[in-house]
């Protein structure tokens, strides 16, 4: 098959000669995992060049398939972004027959990835010990709510749970109101990144000592890797953090601020230099040298009162002029951004932020590039997420099944 050939399934995506772009152009990564943290740090490896193939179950494949808004089309626009640049091979994994096929393909693999359930891939004969006495140089990332081992390890692992336990969700939202969440499954997709750090640092060393390794990324610990000095405050001083809203306590002005046609603008001038300017975009140049705001500490103590002061200019002001002017004071602002901003902004245009992926059903498909970029081995989206099972006939030839044995397991559900 060509390049110009369409694919028999109209939502497959691409032919398997789709050639890779990316740093790990040559790395071949078999993922096992289901919904976010483990799928997302395929597609990490996949935006890469990495040759991801992603074993899903025949009769459900991964839920993400379900998740998100759903078109009449009966396509997931989240498993289009989380499912770019794989290849979806379906294998029952609770059968002796598909475990010898999945055995055999990870065999070929450089990496493995897993979020299953701690003694899952134990219990299906796809241990590490296994696995690595016929690939010496497999690196097996497995991705679990409280990571492989510790009294919690067999609990189930939600990101939820996870953001709860790492810190997050204590001092996420407004003060009056119980801890609150992200927008976004934010632990998931945290401990897919520190699984992703993980495994390029493996592939670094393998190549000094030509053997692969267990990486062991638990989401409460990668939430808890972000949470700054948190730990220590409260360890050596006995201060406690707590929910405050849009701002950060004792730093003034540096909150968002509503403005005339309904939109709200983000304003961090917080250090003396920059309040000096911000006074003078707003008509009150005075204020930098009142003693009442003039150092940070004053400013502080008047928080509310200084928001209050600055909300009331800001509402008589359009966003786009407000932060022109702001811009043209040296004063660091932006509008709080949503999706139909985000399409029209120069910058994102400039840079390619969003980029048009070409679906079979959906047509072109705006959403995130690849990120972080490369200035000669950058990583490109070469499809996105392929229909269920869209590419097991080449994948499971790759290691010998033909077309009568694919038959057979189709034929009794397992493929």
């Amino acid at each position: 098959m060509t390049a110009s050939d369409t694919p028999a399934d109209p939502s497959a995506g691409p032919p398997a000669d789709t050639p890779a772009a990316g740093s790990l152009t040559g790395l071949r990564v078999v993922e096992m995992g289901q919904l976010l943290a483990g799928p997302f740090c395929g597609q990490l490896l996949g935006d890469l060049g990495a040759d991801v193939v992603k074993i899903e179950d025949p009769a459900t494949g991964d839920p993400l398939r379900q998740w998100g808004r759903q078109l009449p089309q009966g396509q997931s626009l989240w498993w289009s972004v989380v499912g770019r640049n794989k290849r979806s091979v379906t294998l029952n994994l609770r059968d002796a027959e598909c475990q010898d096929l999945a055995r055999k393909l990870i065999g070929t693999a450089d990496i493995v990835v897993e979020n299953f359930r701690p003694g899952t891939m134990e219990r299906w004969g796809l241990g590490y010990r296994e696995l690595a006495e016929a690939n010496p140089g497999l690196i097996m990332v497995r991705v679990s709510g409280f990571g492989q081992d510790g009294p919690y390890a067999q609990r189930a692992g939600y990101g939820a749970i996870g953001e709860a336990m790492g810190g997050l969700r204590y001092v996420v939202g407004d003060p009056s109101t119980p801890p609150s969440r992200m927008g976004i499954s934010i632990g998931d997709t945290l401990a897919a990144l520190f699984a992703t750090i993980g495994a390029l640092a493996a592939v670094r060393e393998r190549e000094v000592s030509g053997r692969g390794q267990v990486v062991d990324s638990a989401i409460y610990e990668a939430v808890l890797g972000v949470m700054e000095s948190l730990v220590p405050e409260w360890q050596i001083s006995g201060y406690q953090r707590e929910r405050t809203g849009a701002i950060l306590p004792n730093v003034a002005p540096s909150n968002v601020y509503p403005t005339r046609d309904g939109k709200w603008v983000l304003i961090a001038a917080n250090q003396d230099t920059v309040f000096a300017r911000l006074a003078a975009a707003i008509g009150q140049p005075g204020l930098a040298t009142d003693p009442r705001y003039a150092t940070h500490g004053a400013r502080g103590e008047r928080q509310e009162e200084l928001d209050a002061l600055i909300g009331a200019y800001t509402s008589e002001q359009d966003a786009a002029a407000l932060e022109a002017s702001l811009e043209e004071h040296g004063v660091p602002a932006g509008k709080i951004f949503r999706p139909v901003d985000m399409l029209a902004d120069p910058q994102y245009l400039a840079r390619e932020s969003i980029t048009e992926v070409q679906h079979p059903v959906l047509g072109a498909v705006s959403q995130q590039n690849v990120f972080p970029r490369l200035s000669r081995t950058t990583g490109s989206i070469r499809w996105p997420g392929p229909s269920l099972g869209a590419h097991t006939a080449e994948v499971l030839a790759e290691v010998g099944v033909d077309d009568g044995a694919l038959a057979s397991l189709r034929g009794r559900g397992l493929a």
